[in-house]
This record gives structure tokens, C-alpha cells and sequence, in this order.
């Protein structure tokens, strides 16, 4: 059954008080009570052909990498994307789960920069539950730097 745009829809206020009141353009009458006290409101629908819109932005991996590229690794001042601190990034719905590890066991900075990504992710519009794993398997090496970085760094 299609959905007619013109058609009221039945409003009944949960705990007795009276559904709020939508505005009324220019023209129009406010919707008045049945005989139980609910109102009629015509609210147009999507068309069948037209996909609902979601009033959440989608989280992609791509979002999450430009957050992370916010995170630097204080020792070497370069974030932590193009060190290939990153190893993945898992979407499912809002919530994000990255592994990442770091240039080496002993880091010193290591809390600091996992805390710091956790909150540049969180950044993210739309985000909801945000972890990280640290990981050391594949052990970190200069390979996994970006090429362009590993030129710049001399490489």
C-alpha cells in the first residue's frame, strides 16, 4: 500500500498530555482533536521511488582516516595514517574499531597516541562507539610509511 502524501496521520500523545502542536502555515487550520483527543496531522511522505534520508552522516573509512591524520606521533611529527600506524579500520554502522600499532614496543608516547586518536575519531559526525586495539602482528617496520613520506624521510 502506498503512502498518500495528502493522507492525515494519527497522533496519540503517549502519556495523556497533548501532542505537540506543528506549526501552521499561512492558510492552513490547525489540526483539530478527534472525539479521544488526538490530532490529525497531514505530513507528507517520500515518495515510493525516492530512498528515506537518514538524519545520521554515514561514517566511512575515509572520514576516519582524515581524522586520524590530526594524530601525530610526537617523536617523529608525522600522523600516524602516513607512518602506517594503521593497520585497519572496521565500520559497522556508527561505531568504529581500528588496530593500530606503533613504531615499536617501548614507545613512550604509545598511550598518548592511542588516546589522541580515540578522540580525533570521536570527532566525527554521526560516531558512536570508538576502539582501539593495539596490535603488533605484522610488526611495524619503515616499509609500511607512505611512499611519499618514506622519500621525504630519505628512505
Amino acid at each position: 500500500m502506498q503512502d498518500d502524501p495528502q493522507q492525515p496521520v494519527h497522533i496519540t500523545p503517549r502519556n495523556g498530555t497533548p501532542a505537540a502542536q506543528p506549526p501552521v502555515s499561512a492558510g492552513a487550520s490547525a489540526p483539530a482533536p478527534d472525539a479521544q483527543g488526538a490530532e490529525h496531522v497531514a505530513i507528507p511522505s517520500a515518495p515510493a521511488s525516492e530512498p528515506a534520508t537518514s538524519f545520521q552522516a554515514d561514517v566511512t573509512p575515509d572520514a576516519v582516516k582524515i581524522a586520524l591524520r590530526r594524530v601525530k606521533d610526537p617523536e617523529l611529527s608525522l600522523n600516524i595514517v602516513d607512518l602506517g600506524l594503521i593497520y585497519d579500520i572496521r565500520i559497522d554502522g556508527n561505531a568504529v574499531e581500528l588496530d593500530m600499532s606503533l613504531t615499536s614496543p617501548g614507545c613512550p608516547s604509545g598511550p598518548e597516541i592511542m588516546t589522541e586518536a580515540e578522540k580525533e575519531v570521536r570527532t566525527i559526525e554521526g560516531i558512536g562507539d570508538v576502539s582501539v586495539n593495539l596490535v603488533w602482528s605484522p610488526p611495524w617496520t619503515p616499509e609500511r610509511i607512505e611512499p611519499r613520506v618514506r622519500a621525504y624521510l630519505g628512505f
